[in-house]
């Protein structure tokens, strides 16, 4: 299984617009960050976790020609804003695209992109396919996906595991029943905004006592903000088997 980290950044992406912080001025390419997102490919499926802003380039960029589902966190627009360029893909597959989501994340997907859901529909709209989801395990084309409830402050969010592979961004809370999902992957990715603790995101030093006590072989940081520190330096106070994800990174699970 392959796994892309098409976006690693947060809200706000970085550089951050109007920021002249060392963060948003720094050449090092693993500084520049599109919004959260990453692409799982096996064999012969195609996923994408969350569909930001910064989704048609993250497509693009990547040369991903084939699509098979999207599957999303949560409905907060920086993880569904750009769910109307699947229409690409739409007219690439000849089909309708399968999005898999909560009831409360597809309610929201319904009214930010009515177009998409109306009875006569202006040609071109894109073709989605909602599928509800809870906390029980689910397959498309054959890939079990176990969904990881968690946190937001109080609003709840899905992580993914996927095989050997687990994603959880957006959260500040991992109950214990998820907890017991996670143990036994070989690679987690948890987000980490900050140094600073945070109101509904894990803080670095959070993230990171996560990931010590769930002892997974490889954690990745996502969801980095520009308040977090350049790649480089943080990088060098990572305890061993952690590091920040960066754009692009690719990992074979």
């Amino acid at each position: 299984m392959k796994i892309t980290f098409l976006g690693t950044g947060t809200s706000q992406g970085v550089p951050v617009i109007g920021c002249e912080c060392e963060v948003c001025r720094s050449l090092d390419y693993r500084d520049k960050r599109l919004r959260v997102s990453v692409l799982v490919e096996t064999a012969n499926t195609g996923l994408v976790i969350d569909t930001g802003p910064d989704f048609r380039q993250q497509m693009l960029r990547e040369r991903v020609s084939k699509l098979d589902a999207v599957l999303l966190t949560h409905s907060h627009k920086d993880h569904i804003a750009g769910l109307d360029d699947v229409r690409a893909f739409n007219f690439l597959q000849e089909r309708g695209m399968p999005i898999y989501g909560t009831a409360a994340t597809l309610e929201q997907v319904k009214k930010e992109f009515y177009y998409a859901f109306e009875s006569e529909k202006y040609p071109g709209t894109p073709v989605l396919q909602l599928n509800e989801i809870d906390e029980k395990e689910f397959e498309i084309n054959g890939v079990k996906i176990t969904p990881l409830p968690v946190l937001h402050l109080r609003m709840p969010v899905l992580g993914f595991r996927i095989g050997g592979f687990s994603y959880i961004t957006d959260a500040n809370v991992i109950p214990e029943g998820t907890l017991a999902k996670l143990r036994g992957t070989k690679v987690l990715a948890l987000n980490a905004l900050q140094k600073e603790k945070h109101i509904s995101h894990f803080s670095l030093g959070e993230a990171i006592e996560v990931l010590q006590d769930l002892q997974a072989p490889q954690g990745y940081i996502v969801h980095v903000s520009h308040q977090l520190g350049k790649h480089a330096d943080v990088s060098k106070t990572l305890p061993p088997g952690i590091q920040l994800a960066y754009d692009g990174l690719e990992l074979t699970v």
